[in-house]
């Protein structure tokens, strides 16, 4: 057994050495590297689309001015899922935000809660400061302590402002430096028609900001912290073991279908505000009413702009993250193939019933040399309707191709001896 296991030993050895030394000639013969075509430009897949993609629908929404006929101060349409402006009115007009101001206080909340700074157990204490605001609240009082899922559940449903004085304290010491954290957060996200002085939105001269940046940071919310909905759409609640009755002061909540949330807002000076936010058939939207002479005309125009975004915009789900569109022949590799995925989800926003025009180019070599890394661009797929461009995904490799030399052949050499001599 012993005399067989040495001939099957050397004729094994022979084979594969007569059939390595072929590969390594070609191997090593030529480091020539794949140049990516250059026949389609590059173009961003951040979540909020470029201007060229938006273009043929923001120009559709804009055409005729007001044409929706809105009486309040500003009034703004956004998708949810791509920034997709689809009506505007005054929309950078700087005016006074009343508490929806607390869509970036809740903003900064949430994220703290995912960084896991705070949790939604934390017992969040009441300082004099606290205690001692006006307008909308739950009459904090020094004595007690609320966690951080109550303080959410009453900023969300009544707009506690004494709730949100106390959270800015827990989470940066003082009011004052939280609203520091509001508006660097501001900058980051491009609101540059923003300046918080305050963290719940009662008038201060100076605390101001546009229907566009709220639609922002109401979409980096919603977008980003979607649990927040578990929040802001509650009708009624209770606190104190139900000794605190809560009202939800979005009446969209009740009385429109598919509302998700979000603020609303009003004082004296900047009289009615509101986010509104709803999801029907997976087209998501938010749509921004500023400076309503009644509370009435906030949630009418605000129902307006909805209703005018599902009758007229549909989003199209193209294809899933993840999903094997092709599998490359690799060259000079240690495996000879890769799978090339979709970086991310691919969707689109268009005009009801223009779904079918929907047409896709997918740019992507047949062969590809390694060294691969996971996760490397191998191409792209960009769809477009009617002839515009509407959305391009990243085609990536799977996983890892290593560029084949001596010590991998070698390894895979002796591997196959070892597996045959079993």
């Amino acid at each position: 057994m012993l005399i067989n296991k040495k001939i099957i030993y050397i004729i094994l050895s022979v084979f594969i050495l007569s059939f390595i030394f072929p590969i390594f000639s070609h191997a090593f013969s030529d480091d020539s590297v794949y140049v990516w075509s250059n026949s389609s430009s590059s173009v961003s897949t951040s979540s909020t689309p470029s201007t060229e993609e938006n273009s043929s629908i923001q120009e559709d929404s804009n055409q005729s001015g007001n044409f929706l006929g809105i009486t309040s101060g500003s009034a703004i349409l956004m998708d949810q899922k791509t920034g997709t402006i689809l009506y505007e009115y005054n929309a950078h007009e700087q005016l006074r935000p009343a508490s929806v101001t607390k869509v970036m206080t809740v903003l900064l909340i949430m994220e703290a809660l995912d960084n896991g700074v705070i949790s939604l157990e934390d017992n969040v204490p009441c300082s004099e400061k606290a205690s001692s605001m006006g307008g909308s609240q739950i009459w904090l009082d020094t004595t007690e302590t609320l966690t951080v899922h109550e303080m959410l559940k009453a900023i969300c449903v009544v707009s506690a402002n004494d709730c949100c004085v106390a959270m800015a304290e827990y989470l940066a010491g003082s009011e004052e430096l939280f609203v520091e954290q509001m508006n660097k957060r501001a900058k980051e996200l491009g609101m540059n028609d923003t300046v918080f002085k305050n963290c719940h939105g009662i008038d201060e001269d100076g605390h101001v900001t546009s229907s566009y940046d709220i639609a922002v940071m109401s979409r980096e919310l919603i977008t980003k912290h979607p649990k927040i909905t578990e929040y802001t759409t509650i009708w009624m609640d209770s606190l104190r073991d139900g000794k605190s009755e809560l009202v939800n002061t979005n009446k969209l909540i009740r009385n429109y279908e598919g509302a998700t949330g979000l603020k609303t807002g009003s004082t004296s000076t900047a009289l009615f505000n509101l986010s509104a936010t709803a999801t029907r058939d997976n087209l998501s939207l938010i749509a921004v009413i500023m400076r309503a002479e009644t509370s009435a005309i906030r949630f009418s125009e605000a129902q307006k702009l909805l209703d005018y975004g599902f009758s007229n915009y549909q989003y199209v789900e193209s294809s899933k993250k993840g999903d094997v569109v092709k599998t490359i022949n690799v060259d000079k590799g240690t495996f000879s193939t890769v799978d090339a995925i979709l970086e991310s989800d691919s969707g689109s926003l268009v005009p009801k019933g223009k779904s079918q025009n929907i047409t896709s180019e997918m740019i992507l070599p047949d062969t590809i040399s390694a060294p691969i890394v996971q996760g490397q661009k191998l191409g792209e797929v960009t769809y477009s309707i009617d002839g515009n461009v509407i959305s391009t995904v990243n085609i990536i490799a799977k996983e890892d191709v290593k560029k084949l030399n001596l010590v991998n052949m070698a390894s895979r050499v002796i591997e196959s001896w070892f597996k045959l001599l079993r």
